[in-house]
């Protein structure tokens, strides 16, 4: 046997086992991706059979795991994986198909742990009311992604590709089911506000009952988060928290404006999202950049303030700038 190749094939899969979700076994779907038998995956698991090259690079492929990283190659690098939204290849429901088996796989881990670094409304939010998630929709392929075919288009509240809102209801219903913990600013409301905003301004809402209808779902939205960080729980908007769902801590930091990076901590193992291009994220599970990640989000958490249950004033403080914030915007209606 190769000692000195036993310990990094070892370290191989121990990365990938903890990549696995909990109801997969590593036997298992290593003997599948490589057809082999079980026995011949737990003698490649154990060190007693080296891997080739070429099964390397199906396992780091399928599971996305770093052989640099193994390999000790260049070590102020990072492998950061991502797939990138455009008009070409990659639609709206196939990146929010993408988002939801994320949110998926956080959830297949019972202890896992998001952390949610918002500099504007995290993600799921935007999905709790259809006529919002029908805006943020329109937005992205408009003026985002810049699709050909909604040129000289304008917003009407009730257009909603079916399979768009059927993917964000499941986003929504995945990401409550994850024990959360946002730190959020006063400002992370401004970039929706300004979206409204531009298109009030640039007369692309189908009509004047649009715009104010949409100034009423984002005071709605925010009245909906301040009974979750009341409750310290997290549910659907319309709906009452009950017992055994997800936890919700929310934070305001006065200091730091986040850059929606997520982090899940899953115990064994933990993974970093970094936003990009507005819609984009990539991510990585380098246990040195991720250690670092983690105790940065500490560290922004001891200099923020817990807006959660006994916390009643300064809850009451910032959500009420929130709707200050949204009033002033439509004053100008």
């Amino acid at each position: 046997m190769d000692i000195d190749r036993l310990p990094v094939q070892l370290e191989f899969f121990n990365q990938i086992r903890a990549s696995l979700p909990s109801h997969e076994t590593l036997v298992d779907v290593v003997a599948d991706i490589l057809r082999v038998s079980n026995d011949s995956a737990y003698r490649r698991i154990r060190g007693e059979t080296p891997i080739s090259f070429d099964e390397i690079g199906k396992l780091s492929r399928h599971f996305k795991v770093s052989v640099d990283k193994l390999l000790n190659v260049k070590a102020d690098s990072y492998i950061f994986n991502g797939k990138l939204a455009n008009t070409q290849d990659h639609i709206l429901d196939k990146w929010l198909e993408n988002v939801l088996a994320q949110f998926e796989f956080m959830r297949s881990y019972p202890g896992c742990k998001l952390y949610y670094l918002a500099k504007d409304l995290p993600l799921a939010h935007f999905f709790q009311i259809p006529e919002l998630a029908a805006f943020k929709f329109f937005f992205w392929q408009k003026s985002i992604l810049q699709y050909d075919e909604m040129r000289g288009s304008r917003f009407e509240i009730g257009q909603i590709d079916p399979t768009c809102k059927m993917l964000s209801e499941k986003i929504v219903a995945t990401y409550n089911s994850i024990s959360t913990i946002e730190i959020w600013n006063a400002e992370s409301v401004n970039s929706t506000i300004r979206q409204i905003e531009f298109y009030r301004d640039s007369d692309i809402f189908y009509s004047k009952s649009e715009l104010l209808m949409m100034w009423d779902i984002m005071e709605e939205l925010i009245n909906h988060l301040e009974r979750q960080a009341e409750c310290g729980l997290k549910f659907a908007f319309g709906q009452h928290p009950q017992p055994g769902m997800a936890s919700y801590e929310m934070f305001n930091n006065e200091l730091i404006l986040g850059n929606n990076t997520v982090f899940a901590d899953f115990g064994s193992f933990k993974l970093t999202f970094l936003n990009h291009s507005v819609i984009n994220y990539i991510s990585t599970q380098d246990d040195r950049f991720n250690n670092y990640m983690y105790a940065g989000i500490e560290n922004m958490i001891r200099k923020s303030e817990q807006l959660n249950n006994v916390n009643e004033k300064g809850r009451l403080s910032f959500f009420n700038r929130l709707r200050h914030k949204i009033y002033d915007a439509r004053k100008t209606n």
